[in-house]
């Protein structure tokens, strides 16, 4: 049997406690009602709620002190807070004292189901996840690449040949997929281990820049140089020089780096010197150099001394399950040492999955940073992620919605005269019939109960179904329309 979900509500305005009452029932929830922030407090000390919708503006105490006592010692209920009084500051004081959610006045009923349906969700799929361990990340190496899918895995085996031997070596991929890092572990399990490893994006220099950054330069050679100055080439000997974008170079600065690779000699711009150096280079880009050669704007020989040993790194969308094992090891990342571990919801899961990432690695570590940002109790939810990858969520969203209508979520939006209408007709049959029964379930009083039965036509109903007969009130009760003492006792 499906344990219903306790919801405690808290505002001392009576109409929205009826709201909230009559539509929360409807959709599914046993609801409690209070009107103080004092009450709330103690009610909740001694009973388990699945989530709490509480006012900020009460008489007897402010919604912001109530998150905070009640956070004290429940450190992950869902605490709703609602006003209508909304502004930047409130907002930040609501979620730096401890709330999951705020909300403003007024609102649908079904919205405010809608929410505490995910909420709820996510706090029982939190509470239920097995706790990570370091096993689950023991296939990390120390150069942060991470991934079990059979395409890194084959990525991970030639990174281990390269490593071996110390020919040049090209790697290919998208932007974002992890060149760097592929280059890094190259080099970090190779026998340069204890030397220089040092990388240059190609694309952010010009021709000018970069023969001076790569090769170095004497004084005068150009303006500016008041110095000799060696280039990277000489800093990083006897170890690696990683040369990101290389497609993004002119044909002059890729004869400049034929000729070092052939001869294994610098000569600094400006002199007639040239030094020997011992350094493996590793090339990358994000295109395809082959149709580079064809379309005239890469050198083939240069290519082919760059790819003795080449890596065609897997865009993310191709990497299978790897996408959970990144998040979850950006999240560990990314919540500081010594902190609770940070929850994805099955929901958010379900969205990271369905979207095809075009930034690749790079893209999902900035997505979670940002979710982290927004996340509420270390819960990372759909709404936390960035707009284009919640909307790719859509499947998970439709089964959520599916859950919420399978546990009675109004789909079509009543009045409040309609809800109220269903609200009574469901008392009235919890209670067999029995009007007296259902004034006091409702806090009304017996002639208020038959005027709204006469009100929303459920006499008729109600005898189809066989309710029972309340002796105590005469039928001409049922038409009275007033709420006096003319009306028959």
């Amino acid at each position: 049997m499906v344990k219903i979900p306790q919801i405690l509500i808290v505002d001392d305005e009576p109409s929205i406690l009826l709201a909230l009452e009559a539509g929360l029932t409807l959709s599914g929830f046993g609801v409690t009602c209070v009107r103080g922030g004092n009450e709330a407090i103690e009610l909740a000390n001694q009973r388990h709620f699945g989530a709490i919708v509480c006012d900020i503006f009460m008489p007897d105490g402010d919604g912001l002190s109530v998150v905070r006592t009640l956070r004290a010692v429940h450190q992950s209920t869902p605490i709703i807070l609602m006003t209508a009084q909304g502004s930047v500051e409130l907002a930040v004081r609501a979620l730096s004292e401890g709330a999951t959610d705020f909300i403003a006045k007024p609102f649908e009923v079904t919205a405010i189901a809608a929410l505490l349906r995910r909420y709820i969700d996510a706090y029982r799929e939190s509470q239920s996840a097995a706790p990570e361990t370091e096993a689950m990340f023991s296939d990390f190496s120390r150069s942060g690449l991470v991934g079990r899918s059979p395409a890194m895995v084959e990525v991970y085996k030639l990174i281990a040949h390269a490593a071996r031997a110390d020919a040049t070596a090209l790697i290919i991929g998208e932007s974002g997929t992890g060149k760097e890092l592929v280059a890094r572990a190259i080099h970090d399990f190779s026998d340069r281990a204890a030397k220089p490893f040092i990388a240059v994006n190609c694309s952010g220099l010009t021709d000018t820049l970069l023969e001076s950054e790569l090769f170095g330069h004497t004084k005068g050679s150009f303006t500016g140089a008041s110095t000799d100055r060696a280039g990277l080439f000489e800093a990083a000997n006897s170890g690696t020089l990683f040369l990101d974008e290389l497609g993004s170079t002119s044909a002059a600065f890729q004869a400049s780096l034929l000729r070092v690779l052939q001869s294994g000699e610098v000569r600094r711009v400006g002199s007639t010197l040239t030094r020997q150096i011992d350094v493996r280079v590793i090339g990358a880009s994000n295109a395809d150099l082959r149709d580079l050669i064809e379309a005239r704007s890469f050198r083939a020989d240069l290519y082919y001394r760059l790819s003795v040993l080449t890596i065609e790194l897997p865009p993310l969308r191709n990497r299978g399950g790897d996408i959970e094992l990144l998040a979850l090891h950006f999240l560990r990342k990314l919540g500081g040492n010594g902190q609770p571990p940070v929850r994805l919801t099955r929901e958010a899961t379900d969205a990271l999955r369905a979207y095809p990432f075009p930034g690749n690695v790079r893209e999902l570590e900035n997505a979670l940073t940002r979710a982290l940002a927004l996340a509420s109790n270390r819960l990372v939810t759909i709404e936390c992620l960035p707009p284009q990858i919640a909307r790719s969520g859509a499947r998970g969203k439709a089964s959520a919605e599916a859950r919420e209508i399978e546990a009675g979520i109004i789909a079509d939006r009543p009045m409040m005269e309609e809800l109220q209408r269903r609200y009574l007709q469901l008392v009235l049959e919890e209670s067999g019939g029995n009007r007296r029964r259902a004034a006091q379930i409702l806090g009304l009083d017996r002639r208020t109960i038959q005027r709204l039965i006469a009100r929303y036509q459920l006499s008729a109903a109600l005898e189809d179904a066989g309710a029972e007969t309340d002796v105590t009130s005469p039928p001409d009760q049922i038409d009275c329309e007033t709420n006096d003492d003319s009306c028959p006792p």
